[in-house]
């Protein structure tokens, strides 16, 4: 390598070390500005918002109207926003619940229609349609049952003999159960177990000790294994 190629690669390094600290301290300032406003903003939002109804010459509800604004006129613009708004064309106010009854609706009589009309609708027995007998093959009738089906029509079905059943909602409880008392490994096991939450540094992928080093049963192995019939031929 000549004397030339030497120092063209020195001035690169340098280059590429001058380049590296600038890129470093304008990050840094970046950095630094950015954290500064956003303290400043923050600190501006954590203070209380003002009342805007409290003013120094507003001491009470009733404050000092200007002369200008006494002797204001008010434009056409502003007179036409101050009056109400119309309902729609076609709204109706709320009908009443109980509306008042004229006279003669008061005074009508109810015609033999009417009152047969006002009646529940009895369901007949004649209405409802009476199922089909289903045909009975001819065959069916010289069939005759076997000796089986006979013993299982006659004699009921009964319970296993270790059958029990249900267990009453109130039961006696035995004298040791009333003066037994648990043990401290007992006590441990009914407490909840405690867990912390994500934010307080819990991490529910932990694998314990034990569990990296057991080994697993040649039944477990067994049930591991994908079944046969959804092993796709090779």
């Amino acid at each position: 390598m000549s004397a030339t190629q030497r120092c063209h690669c020195s001035h690169r390094k340098l280059l590429k070390i001058i380049l590296c600290h600038f890129l470093q301290g304008f990050l840094c300032f970046l950095l630094q500005t950015g954290l500064d406003s956003m303290a400043k903003r923050i600190q501006q939002l954590a203070q209380p918002k003002p009342n805007r109804l409290r003013y120094p010459d507003r001491l009470n509800p009733e404050w000092k109207v200007s002369e200008w604004a006494l002797k204001a006129v008010p434009s056409q613009r502003l007179c036409r926003l101050a009056l109400p708004r119309l309902p729609a064309a076609e709204w109706q106010p709320e009908r009443p619940l109980l509306g008042p009854l004229s006279r003669a609706t008061q005074t009508t009589v109810a015609t033999a229609r009417i009152c047969r009309l006002a009646q529940p609708k009895k369901k007949h027995q004649q209405d409802v349609p009476a199922p089909k007998p289903k045909p009975v093959p001819l065959s069916s009738g010289s069939s005759r049952a076997s000796a089986h089906i006979e013993l299982l029509a006659v004699t009921p079905k009964h319970n296993h003999p270790k059958f029990e059943g249900e267990r009453e909602v109130c039961w006696p409880v035995s004298r040791s159960a009333q003066k037994a008392v648990a043990s401290p490994r007992l006590q441990e096991l009914s407490n909840p177990k405690e867990r912390k939450a994500l934010y307080e540094g819990f991490n529910p992928y932990i694998i314990s000790r034990a569990a990296r080093s057991a080994c697993p049963s040649a039944r477990i192995r067994q049930l591991s294994l994908p079944l046969p019939r959804k092993c796709s031929s090779q």
